[in-house]
């Protein structure tokens, strides 16, 4: 047998999947209703990043509460919010952003919190449940382009609540350590440099993700197949990780995002093989963050959201179009990246 095929088999790869579902459709409602607000430019600026900041921060609060006081299904929790802001039950343009951003949080934090306590100490099951993520924003983007009535998301949301009933019977909560197998970082490195390191990590790849050269992405087709190769590199962050160790899939696939990032800037194949190795390192941050908070999953899961939101907060105020200063920044934050995960990861990790 095969190490990947043992990947698969030695772990409940199925809640991964039960969770990506849940995650693709959590974001494509969230970005069909980005994407159908209206208004002047102010309405248009604020609303991105008022749902980023919450969707994104809350994450850790609710993760450590919920490592705490597991009581009821956030999934469920999550859904019904959501079904709320679409409703527009409380009128006003930010009421329903904020409901919708908020029950995105719930259902990270459930999704996190199952496919984490049911993983065995594996990364597989994780990462697919985040890559979903990718597949639903640009589904919704392009939903909320067309006359798509919105009532009809109903729905297509409450089917999440049978998911995350099912996903979270994989799951023993009164576990006191539930992520005991984790074993990736580095033991003599101190447990708080390396949650501040994996969170600086997160944040500078969040920061230097917008400014990936992309001048071939002109059509619609082509900005799908992007979205494709980012969730695709998600996944496969996590099953490499589980294949042939952490240290091996982070410093490699640093690594080589940088040259096929540069170079692809006018070539989408070239690109797209870059963007993939990118988005390999959500998963290499998360099962440190995992491994430093084994009693906290959630929380730790939370912490990368945060470093994501601290990232991706100048981009909504500085846009900087020069390809030689976007690949300066790249290049720059990719070694300080690299430099970061070769000291917090343990060397015989595989």
């Amino acid at each position: 047998m095969t190490k990947l095929s043992k990947t698969f088999k030695n772990q409940n790869i199925q809640v991964g999947f039960i969770y990506f579902y849940v995650h693709f459709i959590t974001e494509l409602i969230c970005f069909f209703s980005l994407k159908r607000i209206v208004g002047d430019t102010v309405v248009l600026w604020i609303s991105p990043v008022l749902y980023d900041l919450l969707a994104f921060v809350p994450q850790g609060i609710i993760g450590y509460l919920y490592d705490r006081y597991k009581r009821i299904n956030s999934g469920v929790i999550g859904t019904i919010i959501m079904v709320i802001g679409l409703l527009n039950i409380i009128p006003g343009t930010y009421t329903s952003i904020a409901l919708i951003a908020i029950g995105n949080a719930f259902m990270h934090i459930d999704g996190a919190e199952v496919t984490l306590r049911s993983s065995n100490g594996k990364m597989s099951s994780a990462a697919i449940f985040v890559s979903g993520g990718s597949f639903g924003v640009i589904s919704g983007k392009l939903l909320g382009a067309t006359k798509f009535n919105v009532y009809l998301l109903i729905p297509i949301a409450l089917t999440m609540i049978p998911f995350c009933l099912l996903g979270n019977t994989y799951v023993n909560f009164k576990d006191k350590n539930p992520c005991k197998k984790f074993n990736y970082a580095n033991k003599n490195i101190n447990p708080v440099l390396i949650i501040l390191l994996t969170t600086f990590v997160v944040a500078i790849r969040g920061f230097t993700g917008y400014g990936i050269p992309t001048s071939w992405n002109k059509t619609i087709i082509q900005t799908i197949i992007l979205f494709v190769f980012m969730g695709i590199g998600k996944a496969l962050g996590g099953v490499l990780i589980d294949t042939i160790g952490m240290r091996k899939t982070a410093l490699w696939s640093v690594l080589l995002a940088i040259p096929f990032l540069i170079i692809g800037d006018k070539l989408m194949v070239v690109s797209l093989i870059g963007v993939m190795f990118f988005s390999m390192t959500m998963a290499v941050t998360l099962g440190l963050l995992v491994d430093v908070l084994k009693t906290a999953p959630g929380l730790a899961f939370g912490y990368t959201t945060i470093g994501l939101f601290v990232g991706s907060l100048p981009t909504f105020f500085v846009k900087i179009s020069s390809y030689t200063i976007n690949s300066i920044i790249i290049v720059s934050m990719s070694i300080l990246c690299l430099m970061a995960l070769a000291l917090i990861i343990r060397k015989d990790d595989a």
